[in-house]
């Protein structure tokens, strides 16, 4: 990739005390371990500290069927006919889209990608493609032309035997029933496993997936050699019980990069589950101990190991491991699908742009057809209006004075802008199910109307904080003079 510092790598350099300046975080919720019924994709996207991202609607039959990416030339002919769907691009698209994640409208949620690191003697069996399928252009060739979360594995399974993969990367996919999450080995080995109902998973820059029943179609997919491939490279002594991530994943930066994230989101999640932060070993999917709701994902997106030494914030050993929220987050999501609503509102897209830790996710319906303006401004240059920059200054701010404009301002704000939103969908949700059975035609009109005002309450209520927060630091401002004269 021309852009070697897009994405979620987590192989680039290692920074003081062993934390990276790029990485992803990724948390899947099956539908029996959550609060309401939903499923749950999200992930956080990290990248640089001052690069927006966009946020669009794609309508159908808009892509071209002939594709290449401007990132790598990977090819790709793409059926006629396409699904509207939604993305977040960056704003600069000269080298690749990198759309991220979105929902489709036959709700299909997908977020990819999650980046992990192959060992090189695995990568000298099955080396990457040069212009194979890559992260930039991921959303963009799978997600419009998918009609269940398995189909999603599925047509990027094919891509990567056909045309194999130029990166090593985990993907996420659901719909309102399953959650699928997939890891592309090498460079046309791949697997993929579902979660299970009652469970979550956190997958923080690493290959993952361990053990798994190579005869359970229902909930395991792979490669259609991968058993060859690993039997006649005598990569395990069996098969049948070889770890994936022992035989794949290069494992050399797990203690410092990867596994303390692991740690971080699992005591939040299972607090029961006692857990050493150096722990190396784990089970890929667990349960929680309370049912898990799209706000207390939204606060595994946000750790920074809170309230330890290790609290990149007010820690005593701030640069020892790499949380999970970080200064380089461009965005991140939540794609959730709600149970007990009609099929037309199920699908919620919520978003925070900015650093996880002091943005707000803000939900935004999966039949609407367009974006509010804020979400479509913004570049590498601060402004004064795009929903990226707004929500990235709250950051600049908090941390001249984390410890006291964090409780003072931003968990109130975040709080008064979460219950106020959770408030109007359901009054929205309401309004849309009398709609759609009287004038189902006008609902993307209701639902657009419905992004403005939820994104605007937001910015607003954001705004108004950042000025709280400019006069309380002109407080704090250094004096050199006499201050009794």
């Amino acid at each position: 990739m021309k852009k070697i510092w897009f994405g979620c790598s987590a192989a680039l350099l290692l920074l003081v005390g062993g934390v990276s300046a790029d990485a992803c975080t990724s948390v899947l919720v099956g539908k029996n371990a959550t609060a309401d019924g939903s499923t749950i994709i999200a992930r956080t996207e990290d990248m640089g500290t001052a690069w927006a991202k966009h946020f669009y609607v794609r309508e159908a039959n808009s892509n071209p069927t002939s594709f290449e990416s401007k990132g790598n030339g990977f090819k790709i002919e793409l059926p006629k006919e396409h699904l509207r769907y939604t993305a977040t691009p960056e704003w600069d698209v000269s080298e690749g889209a990198y759309e991220a994640d979105g929902i489709n409208s036959k709700n299909v949620a997908m977020s990819s990608t999650e980046s992990g690191t192959t060992k090189e003697s695995i990568l000298k069996l099955d080396p990457h493609v040069e212009d194979g399928f890559a992260e930039d252009s991921s959303v963009t060739v799978v997600l419009p032309y998918v009609s269940t979360a398995k189909e999603g594995v599925e047509r990027t399974g094919k891509i990567v035997e056909d045309q194999g993969s130029a990166e090593t990367n985990g993907i996420l996919f659901s719909d309102k029933d399953n959650v699928w999450y997939m890891e592309l080995l090498s460079g046309h080995h791949w697997v993929a496993v579902r979660v299970p109902d009652d469970s979550y998973a956190v997958v923080p820059n690493m290959l993952a997936i361990q053990k798994i029943d190579w005869d359970d179609k229902e909930n395991v997919m792979y490669s259609k050699d991968l058993p060859k491939f690993i039997k006649d490279n005598k990569l395990a002594d069996d098969v049948k019980k070889a770890s994936l991530r022992e035989i794949f994943a290069d494992q050399d930066k797990d203690n410092k990069y990867n596994l303390p994230r692991l740690w971080d989101a699992q005591r939040t999640l299972t607090p029961s589950n006692k857990r050493e932060i150096t722990d190396e070993k784990y089970d890929f999917f667990q349960k929680a101990d309370k049912p898990v709701s799209v706000a207390k994902v939204g606060q595994v997106l946000s750790l920074h190991f809170n309230g330890t030494k290790y609290d990149t914030k007010t820690g005593s050993e701030p640069d020892k491991y790499r949380p999970i929220s970080v200064p380089q987050t461009m965005e991140a999501h939540i794609l959730q699908f709600r149970k007990d609503v009609p099929e037309e509102i199920s699908g919620i897209h919520w978003l925070a742009m900015g650093v996880t830790d002091t943005s707000s996710f803000v939900p935004f319906y999966n039949g609407m057809t367009e974006t509010p303006k804020q979400y479509q401004m913004g570049t590498d240059q601060p402004d004064n209006e795009s929903a990226y920059w707004t929500y990235r200054m709250n950051d600049v701010y908090a941390n001249s004075d984390y410890k006291n404009l964090k409780n003072k301002e931003i968990l109130p704000t975040r709080q008064k802008v979460r219950k106020h939103l959770n408030q109007e969908l359901e009054k929205t949700d309401k309004e849309a199910e009398s709609l759609i059975k009287s004038d189902a035609k006008a609902l993307p009109e209701l639902l657009n109307k419905k992004a403005v005002e939820f994104s605007d309450y937001a910015l607003k209520e954001n705004k108004e904080m950042q000025q709280r927060m400019i006069i309380e630091l002109t407080k704090k401002t250094p004096t050199k003079h006499n201050k009794k004269l």
